[in-house]
């Protein structure tokens, strides 16, 4: 078992998070993208439609998906600056990437507003996080995201430049999730690790290859799950930076899970760490 000697104090609560503010230096990339998205299923559209920090410009919809709409969010489906246009399931389809399961919905928005590090990743707020060292395929970001919400880590950390851009596949993956569950970009993971270990968090990495199991994490203050890219692994600073490397107990018949089903249920043994 590999264990790094803490370091620093409990960082201290900022009382008003600033959610949509712009980024700072370890926030990632400064301010809000403007590169549109679209969209589509009912779990993401209903989602994004009654979030207000997201900005909604038109959505296609069919007869009976925009009747379960209006059912589903009333007056909230009226939004300013929303154009909503009725179209056939097959018109809906050619909006969207081929074999794009859109239920008859496909809702063009703007990106959300990019949450900071420094108002997020604080410990007595967010008690769990989950750092994602790489992660390619945006349907993996997107069912971890679901995780995190399922076992409610706090926000899901990624680099800016290993993690893929918000987009409609990923947001049908997180089904609506992305709406509720912070994506924080940061510019280096092992100094993200640093800072978040100077705010009391206990940072924890997972590697097949360790000789301890979760079941032996007892720290008594916020963790940080960090998890690596499936097949490679964390990184070698990423892994030098975790306070300890600990791994799954799975049987020696599966070489290994993928992500977003090792983070469920790394988050779930967690659970009862107090």
């Amino acid at each position: 078992m590999t264990i790094r000697k803490r370091r620093g104090a409990k960082y201290p609560a900022r009382k008003t998070p600033a959610y949509a503010r712009r980024s700072t230096a370890q926030g990632a990339s400064a301010g809000t993208p403007s590169r549109p998205l679209r969209l589509y299923g009912v779990h993401p559209v209903v989602a994004a439609l009654a979030n207000p920090l997201r900005r909604c410009r038109r959505l296609a919809a069919t007869t009976s998906a925009l009747k379960d709409l209006r059912e589903r969010l009333g007056n909230a489906l009226e939004r300013d600056g929303l154009v909503i246009a009725e179209a056939t399931r097959d018109q809906v389809a050619r909006l969207l990437d081929e074999g794009a399961t859109h239920q008859g919905l496909a809702l063009d928005v703007a990106p959300l507003p990019r949450p900071r590090f420094d108002d997020i990743c604080v410990s007595d707020r967010a008690p769990r996080l989950l750092i994602l060292d790489r992660v390619n395929d945006p349907r993996n970001l997107g069912a971890v995201i679901r995780a995190a919400a399922a076992f409610e880590a706090g926000a899901v950390i990624v680099p800016d430049r290993h993690a893929p851009d918000e987009s409609g596949a990923l947001a049908k993956a997180a089904s609506g999730l992305l709406e509720r569950v912070p994506l924080v970009r940061v510019a280096n993971i092992a100094r993200a690790i640093g800072q978040l270990q100077r705010r009391g968090y206990w940072c924890i990495g997972l590697d097949g290859r360790a000789e301890a199991t979760i079941a032996s994490a007892t720290p008594d203050s916020a963790i940080a799950l960090v998890l690596g890219a499936e097949g490679a692994g964390l990184r070698r600073l990423t892994r030098e930076r975790c306070d300890v490397i600990l791994r799954l107990p799975i049987s020696d018949a599966v070489e290994s899970l993928n992500l977003a089903t090792a983070a469920a249920v790394a988050l779930y043994a967690l659970a009862k760490v107090k």
